[in-house]
């Protein structure tokens, strides 16, 4: 979950790292790893740099919410394309993500009441993201940040399909320090994620180093998210590598506090 810039970073997962079934199994029709093997050792992590590819960003010509859902839909469809290509190479399955954006907090969706103060969700019971567009997203439009934050969440739809998600969800919770333990490494991977699938289509943007670094700051340090240095590190890592193998936050012994 991402919500605006500058403001606490706060998400949902349930689970526990380093603990659970000791199996390290391949579901033989699926291919999709499960036990501790798909979070330290995910075929995704195996693809290699991500493609160069064209992705131009549509300019967003007024505040009209059509406008920015037609730039999101535009950007989504590059993510899709993207990633489908990094799928086939891990021999996994892949599924489209889908896109609904929302005018206020609090309505429903498949995974509940869209969260308060919450700018966008990933919702896995639908594989859809879910964006807020109302009035407090107008100061953004011209920077960096739609583009990362429907990243990031894309990020959330990759480590849904790639297993990761449902093998972090199916241990139970002993601490709450044990449950932001892993939601860190959780979203911090979705961060690298999302920088390397920027990284891979930088050349076709018409941005400056200083949009990067504007979305590389915006963090602040959250028990759940991780502090803002590590949100800035594994986002940078993601950008510069281009690798989801970069991306390896469940086998990192630092940098996910």
């Amino acid at each position: 979950m991402r919500t605006l810039p500058l403001a606490v970073l706060s998400g949902v997962l349930a689970s526990l790292f380093l603990t659970g079934p000791a199996a390290a199994t391949v579901d033989r029709i699926e291919r999709v790893p499960t036990g501790k093997v798909a979070l330290t050792g995910n075929p995704i992590y195996k693809t290699g740099r991500m493609l160069r590819r064209t992705c131009r960003e549509r300019p967003i010509h007024s505040t009209s919410r059509k406008g920015t859902e037609n730039y999101l839909g535009a950007l989504l469809k590059c993510l899709n394309d993207s990633w489908k290509r990094q799928f086939a190479r891990a021999d996994l399955p892949f599924a489209t993500a889908r896109l609904r954006t929302v005018g206020r907090s609090g309505v429903s969706t498949r995974c509940g009441r869209f969260p308060k103060d919450a700018q966008a969700i990933y919702c896995a019971t639908d594989r859809t993201i879910l964006f807020l567009l109302d009035e407090n997203l107008l100061p953004y439009l011209d920077s960096l940040f739609l583009f990362e934050t429907l990243a990031h969440e894309y990020g959330h739809h990759v480590q849904k399909l790639s297993g990761i998600t449902d093998v972090a969800y199916s241990w139970n919770y002993r601490t709450k320090k044990g449950y932001n333990a892993v939601q860190r490494r959780f979203e911090l991977q979705a961060d690298c994620l999302s920088g390397a699938f920027i990284g891979s289509v930088w050349d076709s943007l018409d941005r400056s180093e200083e949009d990067f670094v504007y979305v590389r700051d915006i963090a602040e340090d959250s028990p759940t998210h991780g502090k803002a240095e590590n949100y800035a590190h594994w986002l940078t890592r993601g950008f510069q590598d281009g690798d989801p193998g970069a991306c390896n936050t469940f086998a990192a012994k630092s940098r996910v506090s």
